[in-house]
């Protein structure tokens, strides 16, 4: 099958898939038979799925059997393949920008999303009225994705913060401040945050007395964060049965976006 033409929009440039080919290919270190399907097919069919949010019987015939495509997608989940990459790429996207290749700063958030009937970890978030899961995330002051933690939605936001950054500051040393909406000031966390992590968490509050939409300073890159992860139709809800698996699905979608960013027009 030629890779001069793209058969689906997201499928990988031949610029996009040079950057990402070595990244897979360093991850290979299994002394048995050869690969026999073209990994970049199979990347380009797990792109497919995660943009679509089609299932996997659902994969266009073009693309390989989605059950040897599966088998990557798992083992790659399984790895850390996904996550790993994630890190590769944002610090090459952050030294494009003349940025250092690990942050200072960041941005916490949440969004809770419905499940399916697949089963699995869930609860309900009484404040936005939805029984499923949440998606806390770090981003860095570009937007870049850098850790995601998914968990019950009846689980409070600021108990869900201690294992997002706890599980972050063991990549990452280089984080000074943190900047976060009002629920994380609850529990003590940001004296937690801030005693056992070294960092100072900064709460940025809306004006007293606003109703309605407010563009909040520093919180908006957070947002605009899932606002592109929304345009992933498989992160429209969490299909997923394990909570681990749904990180994965929110690591590809984010190196599916740095792939982008990189191959940019300057």
């Amino acid at each position: 099958m030629s890779h001069r033409k793209k058969l689906y929009a997201s499928d990988l440039t031949d610029a996009q898939w040079e950057i990402l080919k070595p990244l897979l290919y360093s991850r290979r270190k299994s002394p048995g038979r050869p690969v026999e399907l073209d990994l970049r097919q199979v990347v380009n069919s797990i792109f497919y799925i995660v943009r679509t949010g089609c299932q996997w019987e659902y994969l266009p015939h073009e693309y390989p059997n989605y059950q040897s495509v599966f088998y990557h997608y798992a083992k790659w989940r399984k790895n850390g393949t996904w996550e790993q990459i994630n890190t590769h790429l944002r610090k090459q996207v952050r030294q494009r920008c003349h940025r250092k290749p690990d942050p200072s700063a960041a941005i916490l958030d949440s969004q809770s999303t419905k499940t399916t009937e697949a089963g699995g970890e869930r609860g309900y978030d009484a404040g936005k009225k939805i029984n499923g899961r949440k998606r806390h995330i770090v981003v860095d002051t570009l937007g870049n994705l850098l850790q995601v933690v998914v968990h019950a939605a009846n689980i409070q936001d600021y108990h869900g913060a201690k294992c997002v950054l706890g599980r972050l500051t063991e990549r990452i040393a280089t984080l000074k401040k943190i900047w976060a909406d009002g629920i994380y000031k609850k529990a003590g966390v940001v004296d937690w945050v801030r005693e056992i992590l070294q960092i100072n968490l900064e709460i940025v509050n809306r004006e007293p007395g606003q109703k309605g939409f407010q563009i909040l300073p520093r919180r908006w890159v957070v947002e605009r964060t899932f606002a592109w992860l929304g345009r992933y139709r498989r992160l429209s809800k969490d299909y997923e049965r394990c909570p681990q698996t749904s990180e994965t699905v929110v690591y590809i979608a984010s190196v599916h976006l740095m792939l982008r960013r990189l191959t940019a027009s300057p």
